[in-house]
């Protein structure tokens, strides 16, 4: 989990050591014009602005962390996606403010310093309020951020405070002259790896905005690696802990990462460029101590009683306010409760709870990734989990509860099962729409006859695949190239009907329906075969001679993977995810094009996917209808919309390629798949058989 701290302590040196510069370029020029004026001047005024910075920057991250705990569920989603967008604004607005006023940052504060002593003490204090306050707080706001993408707080917060304890290390030294840095470098090379930390946040946040439904498109999903692989791992720890980025992103997050890490990046190094060439810049360092005679002084009589009261108010102030807002603002109705996982125990001090909707505070304290679910202990049905919760970190279980017996049961890697005591939930029963169903548990035997029974459909439809290419070869043998174009696309479609099982045919799966992006030389590898292969020759206008060759390699593959097939079977815990991806593949591949070598067959490949994943839903049907029976009459409406908006993007019954499909038409494909599957990815979670 120190992986995590990486990130914050970068920050927390960046941004302590940008801090420490401002603080230490202030005394210098407060000493240096005494001396120059030859009076005496006080440095306790800057010492008072930065403490009320530092102050407010401390009450600003009390609010963040606490307050939002009285927000619904979609309300912390949507302002931390809201706060995380806006602390990436500032932080590479500051990366590049500090690129571009590196050379004149120490004449500039200087000048204000000599401005404000000709003011007052308090405008002095003033100047250096406004100068670390603006670190303080972009501080605070990307700490935070960090803190809430990593899922942590220790770690975060240990790597944060080891980053400004040597920061401010760093700038005594500095500025008593016994240490040498070249800050230009030092402040071009780390911007260069918190760019990379902010494109993580950035990605972050929009996902956030997407989960609270401020954004679309969190359903469609670039990639989700967060079933096969360990979220708890060293190596994933360590990827996530540095780049801020998750197992699972949509395309929104992923192209939003890369735009903003190219674009920032190009800017950044561009500038760097055009920096160099112009001549080498001021470092912003602080200024030589001061000559003799220039001790602090007290400031003047008539300005102590408007000072103290300043001074009171900039370091009373923030905190009062953060504690009324957190203690007396708005909160949720419902009661909350702790609930801590330890290594030897899983809520060990829960011993009451009432009816109705119902707040815990989960704390991991186990040193392990858990799991946690409320079960009802009549049924046996879980009312409410978390999937994943890290070491160290917290999390809000929230669960409607009828009267009854619940007990907690955690799930933590590489430790035994351990459930808490039973408690009995006293109170009046809340109404029935406010009640949710109590999901019994899945075993692996409950899907194995799903499993088998797909297994079953699967068999003919390799045959039927086979004697539909055995049509495209006798085609090409009579070099009827249109035929052999219509007897692939039903070829194809077959395949595609059997999409809940491809990822159990190995190295035979690839070679049947593989695409030119796996192989070295793409479409001229010789190891590009199968469906796709065909495709491309089929439709760039290779010799029909040429393409038996092709054929007859992918009806030996077809044979030799239906010898095989009795010991390829379905992995049972694979189908209810299958119910799910085979559409997301559909619209991450099919229609955006990723899969086309020259048919224009994504609508058809779509239509068959529906098809293929109504018999997955069938096989699953009586798990399903058993924890939420109204799930699968919602999806195989969706579903019948879907393939009716697809049947509309034909042409004289002929299916069309999406570029000639009209936009509304095509708007309604989109929409309409995006909906099924808002439903169809609750099907995984349904039906998860538990890790332990």
């Amino acid at each position: 989990m120190w992986a995590d701290a990486l990130p914050n302590l970068l920050i927390g040196l960046r941004e302590g050591l940008e801090a420490g510069l401002i603080v230490s370029i202030l005394l210098a020029a407060v000493r240096r014009t005494a001396g120059v004026q030859g009076g005496r001047v006080s440095s306790a005024p800057v010492w008072l602005g930065v403490a009320a910075a530092v102050v407010l920057a401390l009450s600003f991250g009390a609010v963040l962390t606490f307050y939002r705990s009285v927000l619904s569920t979609t309300g912390q989603e949507a302002l931390g996606g809201l706060l995380s967008v806006v602390a990436v604004g500032l932080v590479t607005g500051m990366i590049f403010w500090m690129r571009r006023t590196a050379r004149t940052l120490t004449s500039e504060l200087r000048t204000k310093v000599a401005d404000a002593l000709r003011v007052s003490a308090a405008a002095l204090a003033l100047t250096a309020f406004l100068a670390v306050g603006r670190e303080g707080l972009e501080t605070a706001l990307f700490l935070w951020t960090t803190a809430q993408v990593s899922g942590q707080t220790v770690a975060p917060l240990v790597g944060a405070a080891v980053g400004i304890a040597a920061a401010v290390l760093l700038c005594v030294l500095l500025y008593r002259g016994a240490a040498r840095l070249d800050l230009s470098v030092f402040f071009s090379r780390t911007a260069v790896a918190l760019i990379v930390i902010a494109a993580g946040v950035f990605a972050y946040g929009l996902g956030d905005l997407q989960d609270a439904g401020l954004l679309p498109g969190h359903t469609w999903l670039a990639f989700d690696l967060s079933h096969r692989i360990n979220p708890g791992s060293w190596w994933v720890t360590l990827v996530t802990g540095v780049t801020e980025l998750s197992p699972s992103m949509t395309w929104l997050q992923v192209v939003a990462y890369v735009v903003y890490l190219v674009t920032v990046l190009t800017v950044f190094l561009m500038a760097g460029a055009r920096q160099t060439s112009a001549g080498p810049a001021a470092q912003p360092a602080a200024s030589p101590e001061p000559t003799a005679g220039t001790e602090s002084a007290a400031p003047p009589r008539q300005g102590r009683r408007r000072i103290a009261v300043l001074v009171a108010a900039a370091l009373v102030v923030p905190p009062v306010a953060a504690a009324l807002l957190i203690g007396f603002g708005p909160r949720s109705a419902a009661a909350a409760a702790d609930v801590t996982v330890t290594d030897q125990a899983c809520a060990p001090s829960w011993s009451a709870t009432g009816t109705g909707t119902r707040d815990f505070t989960v704390a991991n304290r186990s040193g392990h990734t858990v799991e946690v679910n409320l079960v009802q202990a009549a049924s046996q049905g879980i009312v409410a989990e978390i999937e994943t919760l890290g070491p160290a970190t917290a999390q809000r279980l929230s669960a409607t509860l009828a009267p009854g017996g619940y007990f907690f049961r955690c799930l933590a890697d590489g430790l035994p099962t351990t459930t808490s005591t039973t408690v009995s939930a006293a109170g009046p029963g809340p109404a029935p729409g406010q009640l949710a169903l109590a999901v019994a548990p899945v075993a692996v035997a409950d899907l194995q006859p799903a499993a088998d029974a797909y297994d079953g459909y699967v068999r003919p439809k390799l045959a039927q695949l086979l004697t539909q290419v055995a049509a495209v070869r006798a085609d090409l043998a009579a070099n009827q190239l249109p035929a052999a174009q219509r007897d692939w696309l039903a070829a194809q479609l077959t395949w595609e009907q059997v999409g809940a099982a491809y990822d159990s045919f190995a190295d035979l799966g690839d070679a049947i329906d593989g695409l030119p992006q796996a192989q070295p030389l793409g479409v001229a590898d010789p190891g590009f075969t199968g469906l796709h292969r065909l495709e491309y020759g089929l439709w760039h206008g290779q010799p029909a001679a040429a393409l038996l060759p092709v054929t007859d390699q992918l009806s030996a593959d077809i044979t030799a993977l239906t010898g095989k097939l009795s010991q390829l079977t379905l992995d049972p815990t694979d189908l209810p995810l299958r119910a799910h991806e085979i559409l997301e593949d559909a619209l991450r591949d099919h229609l955006n094009g990723l899969t086309d070598e020259g048919s224009g067959a994504a609508y058809p490949e779509t239509f068959a996917d529906a098809a293929g994943t109504e018999v997955v839903l069938d096989e699953l049907k009586p798990l399903i209808d058993a924890r939420s029976p109204a799930l699968l009459p919602a999806v195989r409406g969706q579903l019948a919309e879907l393939t009716q908006a697809l049947l509309a993007t034909q042409v004289g019954g002929q299916w069309q390629p999406v570029s000639a499909v009209p936009l509304a038409a095509r708007q309604r494909v989109d929409a309409d798949i995006g909906a099924v599957l808002e439903n169809l990815s609750l099907i995984p979670d349904l039906l998860e058989v538990p890790a332990h």
